[in-house]
């Protein structure tokens, strides 16, 4: 007798029906027919499987709501939803919202462009906020960014823009010659140096004695500026710091030059200055009863100087002057292009700090009215110390000049190239940083966002920014305050600041 096997009763099961509380009467009927259409299926694909074979449990079907969205309470509809209050004052809310709250600057200024979030127009004038934004103490200006985003399109309509509000504007070094064109336009000057040019520049020019200034007073200061400038030529040369009788020598060697000069009633040369620093003898005699000689610690002294009036920048800066300063110019430019295209950058950074001291003796009148001083490609600059302590004390003396200084940078870490940390370089280069209440930033690339966050002190939506601004959009932060700031270009401006046109 054969025994079969008692066949296994298959039974189908559904999870019970939850109907959302509120839902209303045809919601419910139709989800209770789902529910039905689903078990019935469930037992009819149960019975068709053979014995010893799994039951596959049915798919339930997603949830549907009605077009106005999920009932009941938890949807928030109907101002169900209750938060509490929350108050605060407009200068918190700045701080915790960026770009959202700001009241902008006012609209006395030079017009820059469209603030991109409050959807107005921005215009910055950094003598009309100095005393009147808190925390703006100096009206100096850092502009960064990488090529081809337009940061020098800005500076050049800048200054443009700012000599119908009036100011004059001087370009010390033009490496590339894109000012020339800038300066023509407005009726302005330019200059331009290099071997075998006919333009000549004398830096120990003398500026004319201010009113109210004793004369031996005015001496006094112009002997300084002097020695700041022959001792910055030399530290270049030297790629070092003077020693103490390299000091000596070149305070015993101008006194003895300007004594000469004076007598036969003419301005002294660097010329002048070498020569007599590569006459151990005569350069001893000028000393006295000093201890020591003289002529023989200046000896690399004296080469360093030589460069100047016999080596590559011969023909420039060793004979009068052939341009005078014109103070009601609205624009002078020193084109340097001719210069630096070898690569190596000493014989250009020579060259801008001796136009930038000619430049200089004609910008300390006090009343000479307000004035920008622009420095282009100043990432070239960040390596020599010499030059850099002539920028900074440029820089402390803004204010009381009337004098607005504009540095234009690729990135944020040109700064660090001055030297390492805690070196004179490092700590000129980032002195020349916190004297700049104005920080314009143009994209970074990724690689340098960490180092400009770090260095301006950018918040995490400020360094987010910086990494996707599109072409000629900024990020301006005046004395703390952030705005992103779309720089827009008349079509004369555009024409005449192209920096492309060999690329076309």
């Amino acid at each position: 007798m054969t025994h079969r096997p008692a066949r296994r009763a298959r039974h189908a099961s559904a999870s019970p029906l939850f109907t959302p509380h509120g839902t209303d009467r045809a919601s419910r009927k139709a989800a209770r027919r789902q529910l039905a259409e689903a078990a019935a299926k469930a037992r009819a694909e149960a019975g068709a499987h053979p014995d010893g074979h799994a039951t596959v449990e049915p798919e339930m079907p997603p949830p549907l709501f009605p077009p106005r969205g999920r009932p009941g309470p938890a949807s928030a509809r109907g101002g169900r939803l209750k938060l509490p209050q929350h108050r605060m004052t407009t200068a918190t809310a700045s701080g915790a919202y960026p770009f959202l709250a700001e009241g902008g600057l006012g609209a006395e200024g030079i017009y820059i462009g469209r603030d991109v979030h409050a959807e107005a127009s921005f215009t910055f004038d950094p003598f009309s906020l100095y005393g009147r934004l808190e925390g703006f103490t100096n009206p100096n200006v850092l502009l960064a960014g990488v090529i081809g985003q337009g940061k020098s399109a800005l500076a050049k309509s800048f200054a443009l823009r700012s000599i119908a509000h009036g100011y004059r504007v001087y370009v010390p070094c033009d490496p590339k010659g894109e000012w020339t064109p800038v300066a023509s336009a407005l009726g302005g000057t330019s200059i331009a140096l290099g071997p075998g040019l006919p333009g000549k520049l004398n830096p120990l020019d003398a500026a004319p004695r201010p009113a109210g200034v004793p004369e031996a007073d005015w001496a006094g200061e112009i002997r300084k500026r002097r020695l700041l400038l022959l001792g910055s030529l030399a530290r270049t040369v030297l790629g070092r710091d003077l020693l103490p009788m390299e000091h000596t020598a070149l305070d015993v060697a101008l006194d003895a030059v300007v004594t000469q000069a004076t007598a036969v009633h003419r301005t002294p040369l660097l010329g002048d200055i070498a020569a007599t620093l590569n006459n151990p003898d005569q350069l001893d005699a000028a000393a006295g009863t000093m201890s020591g000689r003289l002529g023989e610690a200046a000896r690399d002294l004296a080469h360093a100087m030589r460069r100047l009036v016999h080596g590559d920048l011969a023909g420039m800066f060793d004979a009068p002057s052939t341009v005078a300063f014109d103070p009601s110019s609205p624009m002078l430019t020193i084109d340097l292009s001719r210069l630096g295209g070898s690569g190596d950058d000493t014989a250009l950074v020579l060259a801008m700090t001796c136009a930038s001291a000619w430049m200089e003796s004609a910008l300390t009148d006090p009343h000479g009215g307000r004035r920008w001083i622009v420095y282009d490609e100043a990432w070239r600059l960040m390596r020599h110390p010499g030059l850099l302590q002539r920028m900074q004390s440029q820089w402390k003396l803004s204010r009381g000049l009337g004098i607005a200084n504009l540095m234009v940078i690729h990135r944020l870490s040109d700064l660090l190239t001055a030297g390492d940390a805690g070196s004179q370089g490092r700590a000129l280069a980032e002195g020349l940083l916190a004297d700049c209440s104005t920080r314009i930033i143009y994209r970074q690339e990724t690689d340098q966002l960490h180092a400009a966050a770090a260095l301006l002190g950018l918040t995490s939506v400020e360094t987010e920014a910086i990494a996707h601004l599109n072409r000629g959009r900024g990020l301006w932060r005046v004395a703390g305050r952030s705005f992103i700031v779309q720089h827009q270009l008349h079509p004369h401006e555009l024409a005449l600041f192209d920096t492309d046109a060999r690329m076309q």
